[in-house]
């Protein structure tokens, strides 16, 4: 069976899919990828046939300054930036790959909307996998219109309802109790437990294993975020670094950890380690509540200090404050001294961990990606919806 996997953006929409390709081609499939041009030797890493789309500026990202958070900022990104620029630059290519590759099945994360609508143009079976873990960011009143629009363009009928965003089989890489009840999953979503690359612990840092007996922290503010983020590296290293703790910092590819200057023995800083290989060791987590973020967290049962910036993150702290794994400050105003409150309360006060240990172990009980594999295969056979209940 031929399954075509398809992303848009950065690393925060490839790895939700990620298990589900390793697990698909562990059974056998030929798989393929097909994302934006900056994301072709992450997938390369991997050992995927990937397609590049679009073409690549050519130009390293650049540093800009930390906004305050906007969600009609956000809403009209996703609107405008996603659905209608998006998916009507996307669905043309996707059409053309299709033809070309002949895939089975599509296989696309939920905002790689273009996707979805070659997919329909083609009568081709396909999937929706999550990306987005609270559920509130893509509604039928922030993309429906832009969508129709694009859809119009392709011959295909108005989708008030944003039907198409869950026809087939919608897969969700989060637990179920996280979904912002106001947005509950579709009857066709099916929940499984994500699995990181073994071959990670191969990166891990010599120093990771001997860290001193006391809290380990991780900081980070994600691969996209962390180059609009201002002063906030300086203001939580401030606030964090004189603690009795093993602080472990990941400032990305693009920024130099020696920009920070010298720090004391208990503050690790690196352009990147896996979180596979951090995690284990934490007693907290410091980040900015993206999706990957806050799931990695939490498959550990580790309780956070978020500072959303923007897209998802503080539609996810708003959760994880409501399910009592987090404190959430905000990105302008926070200081080197309430950051390090925070990460006191969350270390130090038991229900932040009894809570995330609840949110570990309902990710425990899922199934595997393997579940999720089965569902393709039954997809692409059977052209039908695959209700969960």
């Amino acid at each position: 069976m031929r399954m075509l996997f398809t992303f848009v953006g950065g690393s925060g929409h490839y790895e939700p899919l990620l298990p589900i390709a390793q697990a698909a081609r562990a059974a056998g499939h030929t798989v393929a990828f097909a994302c934006g041009p900056s994301m072709v030797a992450t997938v390369e890493n991997s050992a995927f046939t990937v397609f590049a789309l679009g073409n690549s500026s050519g130009q390293p990202p650049e540093r800009r300054p930390l906004l305050a958070v906007d969600m009609e900022r956000e809403e009209r990104d996703m609107r405008e930036g996603f659905a209608r620029d998006g998916a009507r630059s996307r669905a043309p290519r996707i059409l053309d790959l299709c033809a070309e590759w002949q895939p089975d099945v599509i296989v696309h994360d939920e905002t790689d909307f273009g996707s979805a609508i070659a997919a329909e143009r083609l009568q081709l079976p396909y999937a929706t996998v999550l990306v987005i873990a609270a559920g509130s960011l893509v509604r039928k009143d922030v993309v429906g219109e832009a969508l129709d629009e694009v859809r119009a363009q392709h011959s295909l009928p108005p989708d008030p309802e944003l039907t198409m965003l869950s026809r087939y089989l919608v897969l969700s890489p989060f637990p179920p109790s996280y979904r912002d009840p106001a947005f509950p999953l579709p009857a066709t979503a099916h929940a499984f437990r994500s699995r990181h690359d073994a071959a990670a612990a191969s990166a891990a840092p010599p120093w990771i294993e001997n860290l001193p007996d006391q809290p380990t922290v991780y900081f980070t503010l994600g691969t996209i975020f962390n180059l609009e983020s201002g002063d906030l590296f300086t203001r939580v290293l401030t606030g964090l670094r004189d603690l009795p703790i093993n602080l472990i910092v990941t400032v990305g590819q693009h920024i130099d950890p020696a920009e920070f200057g010298p720090q004391p023995a208990n503050v690790h800083i690196e352009r990147y380690i896996p979180q596979a290989v951090i995690l284990p060791h934490c007693s907290a987590v410091v980040s900015h509540g993206g999706s990957g973020s806050v799931m990695g967290a939490l498959a550990h049962g580790l309780p956070s200090v978020l500072i959303p910036m923007g897209a998802d993150q503080p539609l996810n702290g708003a959760r994880c404050v409501d399910l009592g794994v987090a404190q959430v400050l905000d990105p302008i105003a926070a200081t080197s001294e309430s950051v390090r409150n925070a990460v006191n309360a969350v270390l130090s006060d038991p229900r932040y961990r009894q809570a995330a240990l609840r949110l570990r172990d309902e990710i425990a009980a899922l199934p595997g990606p393997e579940h999720a594999v089965a569902l393709l295969e039954r997809l692409a056979i059977e052209k039908l919806p695959l209700h969960s209940r």
